[in-house]
């Protein structure tokens, strides 16, 4: 089991990381399973959001392994929480949130490899989770899913990455969660948990463009394109009290939006309504919906289009769905429990999956092999083990 260490200073880090250490032994590979050997080396990194370590997770031909593990944070006394990951186009860079704070976040830029910080993090909104890049990597996207005060509409930071300086942040919705974009980088997609929303984001001009309903029964365009309508909007089975003075009771609480290959569709994982729907993009309507497993959560779909792979959060499993018949190939246990993200490497090949694990557990990184749909291995990680993101693949070493 990785050691739950302390966070620490922001100064401490930098002197940390400018010596380029590993602030933990390298674990030993997990023993491969029955799927075939690795025939590249792969990386992802992710975060251990109650452990305030990030971690670099190696597959080879030996298995899989934490290859590194970097504290993060700044204050000692508190918990800061890495929650959202993303790397650069070019792979030089991996950025990453940090949820909470006094009581607003921050995103920080890393070089990737060396693990070393290259500013100090920026703060954004309240709680910032889920981010992605532009394809040029000049922006990042960031949503602030806000879980302090009133559920009122929150925000999606805007950062210009190459100054680290936020400059815009467009109010969208209750609880944004989940955003991408789609392939051309023209239009970033995001849902808003307690309003039932998909929200298309112009990256031209950042600002709202469009507001699809995810409501079960009510699914189809919404009125309005701007988040400012917001007071006139119709949320059903909302009440006034519980939570910061108002609950909500949404039927398919979206926390992942995730473009198509090719960017016609995108597939919205409802993780209350365990079901998935598919949005035509051009058309603007719903075109199918795929029911799963209990709570899919994150969502990741193979580049060459085949296969899309969807998290259970409360089933604690990965369910694996065939693109073109819309059929589920089955669902995979997780090895332990709260099952949280999900990337795909460019190669199609490999699915690497988060698992939170409850209370003092280890988290975990499960691996699948998307040819066979068999686990290829798992490794332990920091404690409730959350943000992923693919770094790079390489050729195996000969021998």
């Amino acid at each position: 089991m990785t050691p739950s260490l302390r966070p620490l200073s922001l100064s401490a880090l930098l002197a940390l990381a400018a010596c380029g250490g590993s602030t933990a032994p390298a674990s030993a590979p997990a023993p491969a399973g029955a799927a075939a050997t690795p025939e590249s080396t792969y990386y992802v990194y992710v975060g251990a959001e109650s452990a305030d370590l990030m971690h670099r997770i190696r597959l080879d031909a030996d298995g899989v392994a934490v290859d590194r593990t970097v504290p993060v944070g700044e204050l000692a006394v508190e918990n800061e929480g890495p929650h959202g990951f993303a790397t650069s186009p070019d792979g030089r860079y991996v950025y990453m949130t940090t949820g909470h704070g006094v009581p607003d976040g921050k995103l920080w830029k890393f070089d990737a490899g060396a693990d070393t910080l290259v500013a100090e993090p920026i703060l954004l909104g309240w709680f910032p989770a889920t981010m992605d890049l532009t394809p040029d990597g000049l922006y990042a996207l960031i949503v602030n899913f806000n879980l302090h005060g009133e559920m009122v509409p929150s925000t999606v930071s805007v950062v210009y990455t190459p100054d680290m300086v936020e400059v815009d942040q467009i109010e969208t919705c209750v609880m944004p969660h989940g955003l991408r974009l789609e392939p051309s980088g023209l239009y970033a997609y995001s849902n808003c948990m307690m309003d039932d929303l998909m929200v298309e984001i112009d990256t031209r001009t950042f600002r709202v463009a469009r507001r699809f309903s995810v409501a079960v029964g009510a699914e189809g365009p919404a009125p309005g394109a701007m988040a400012m309508d917001h007071e006139g909007m119709d949320h059903g089975g909302m009440d006034h009290g519980g939570m910061g003075g108002m609950s909500m009771d949404p039927s398919c609480s979206p926390t992942w939006a995730e473009p198509s290959a090719d960017g016609s569709r995108v597939y919205v994982a409802c993780n209350k309504g365990d079901r998935i729907l598919e949005i035509d993009r051009q058309g603007w309507s719903l075109l199918r919906v795929f029911e799963t497993g209990r709570g899919p959560y994150n969502l990741d779909i193979t580049p060459d289009g085949r296969l899309l792979v969807a998290t259970l959060k409360q089933g604690a499993g990965v369910e694996f769905f065939d693109l073109a018949s819309g059929e589920s190939l089955g669902t995979v246990a997780s090895t332990t429990t709260v099952t949280h993200g999900v990337v795909v490497s460019p190669d199609s090949r490999y699915a690497f999956v988060s698992v939170e694990g409850v209370g003092a557990e280890p988290g975990k990184v499960d691996v699948y092999d998307l040819a066979t749909l068999e686990s290829v291995g798992s490794v332990e990680v920091g404690q409730q083990a959350g943000g992923i993101t693919f770094w790079k693949m390489e050729p195996a070493p000969v021998n």
